[in-house]
């Protein structure tokens, strides 16, 4: 509570208590300081406080009881102006683009079988490990990071994240090619910003992930879908006016495909023909379960004009928010610049505690553990399916990752809409297929993550989607 010069003091007093209650900071059975305490800490006297309080009394909103002190009983009705519980509505108004755009809301973990896709098992992480690096970096210095950083990120990250990818992913980087970014969508969003302009045409997989599509167009451009067939993209399918694809040629969103090697040529054939810009997602393939690799796009390249784009968010914790890119040395200085002027870098610990965490072998112990689990998780799914669901779906094979698709049976006719909502009701939720694409949908079925559920609790929750199914049949 602060007073101003001028006006009745007991009314400023009266006032801010009013609002406080009206608007919850103070609620119902909340004890108001005693009137002296309140007083020596306003530097006023006793009686513009009890004045103040007598108002609250009279209205109804507190209540004295002898010997315990003056609580609040009940939020006021409409009073004195600004009193209200929010601010006005006000007349300012986003651009069009904004407007429509929905915040996701965290999960809350408020369903019993979690199949949503994206999400790893938080409790497979080494928390004490992780502890025991972060405590370790601020006691590294007696004035730990009392500077602004370099827009790149961690010195050491960024040497720790190109040895870690060129030995588990097969890029070809240095330290002064890494960019450390909050989270993959941070890359993406510095991507827009130095190479796209209004109207500019960014081809991206349909189906694909929604939330670059819309990081994209929120940049102006033109975003453009291109069809998945069983190689990964149709490169032939690419608008001619196109000048930016975006891929997921490991393990495909949502699908799981994994482009075929005479895909990625044609690929980075069409970059080099049009004068191009590949961005390569790469979100989750630390987890392979089955298969060879294949190199990823970013080695491939002889041009220089594919950005590879990784994340740890998936490896580790979303909430760490630390991803990163390799980026051609012809995009680093306008990559960082704009890294600078709108983030500047990122929260610079954290990034000293990974790199310690690559560095000691531990990204690579958790790695192994993580993905057998996810392996036993996968072939629970994927059996699951085929004994309860195989009337209505199929599975679209994979090797890796944390989420499998399994598309509608020909012929099957079912409302998955339907199926969806009843399965929330019993407790499962799962993503639909359609959701994920931008143009007409070319199929239908369901994408079950795994990563959000315990390999027990699996078959009861596909039984539940199974009586969904049937409820639906009816």
């Amino acid at each position: 509570m602060r007073l101003t010069a001028g006006g009745e003091l007991s009314e400023q007093i009266y006032r801010q208590l009013f609002a406080a209650i009206a608007d919850g900071r103070l609620p119902r059975g909340s004890r108001l300081p005693a009137t002296r305490e309140l007083a020596t800490r306003l530097a006023v006297s006793r009686t513009t406080v009890s004045l103040a309080y007598e108002r609250l009394l009279a209205e109804g909103v507190t209540e004295g009881r002898v010997g315990a002190g003056t609580f609040v009983v009940d939020a006021p009705a409409p009073g004195p102006a600004g009193s209200g519980r929010r601010a006005p509505a006000g007349a300012v108004h986003p651009l069009e683009f904004w407007r429509s755009m929905p915040v996701v809301p965290p999960r809350t973990g408020e369903v019993a079988f979690d199949f949503s896709p994206g999400t790893p098992d938080d409790t497979l992480f080494p928390l004490t490990a992780w502890r025991r690096l972060v405590a370790g970096e601020f006691r590294r210095s007696s004035r730990p990071y009392a500077t602004y950083g370099h827009p790149a990120g961690h010195a050491g990250l960024r040497a720790a994240i190109a040895r870690h990818a060129g030995v588990s992913r097969a890029v070809r980087a240095e330290a002064d090619d890494v960019v450390v970014t909050n989270g993959a969508q941070q890359a993406f969003d510095l991507i827009a910003r130095v190479l796209c302009t209004p109207g500019m045409s960014v081809a991206v997989e349909d189906p694909g992930y929604p939330r670059v599509r819309a990081l994209f167009a929120s940049h102006g451009a033109r975003v453009e879908p291109v069809p998945i067939d069983d190689e990964g993209l149709v490169v032939d399918a690419i608008p001619r006016r196109a000048r930016l694809v975006y891929v997921t040629p490991s393990h495909q969103f949502p699908l799981g495909i994994t482009m075929s090697l005479r895909r990625r040529a044609a690929l980075l054939t069409w970059a080099e023909r049009s004068g191009g810009v590949i961005v390569e997602d790469d979100y989750d393939t630390e987890f392979r379960f089955g298969g060879r690799p294949l190199d990823p796009l970013q080695s491939l390249d002889r041009t220089g004009r594919v950005i590879y784009v990784g994340s740890f968010s998936k490896v580790l914790l979303p909430t760490l928010r630390v991803g990163f890119m390799v980026a051609p040395a012809s995009l680093q200085p306008a990559v960082q610049a704009a890294r600078q002027l709108t983030d500047w870098h990122g929260e610079l610990a954290t990034q000293g505690a990974l790199a310690r965490f690559i560095d000691d072998g531990l990204l690579a112990r958790h790695i192994r553990a993580v993905t057998r689990e996810y392996a036993r998780r996968y072939e629970a799914v994927t059996g699951g399916i085929a004994q309860s669901l195989a009337p209505w779906l199929r599975v679209v094979p994979s090797a890796a990752g944390m989420h499998v698709t399994a598309t509608l049976v020909p012929g099957a006719e079912i409302d998955l809409a339907r199926v969806v909502t009843t399965a929330r009701e019993r407790g499962v939720a799962v993503r639909r297929l359609a959701d994920f694409y931008l143009g007409p949908a070319a199929a239908d079925g369901l994408v079950f993550g795994y990563g959000g559920i315990p390999a027990a609790r699996i078959g009861d929750g596909l039984t539940q989607l199974a009586a969904a199914f049937a409820a639906a049949m009816r």
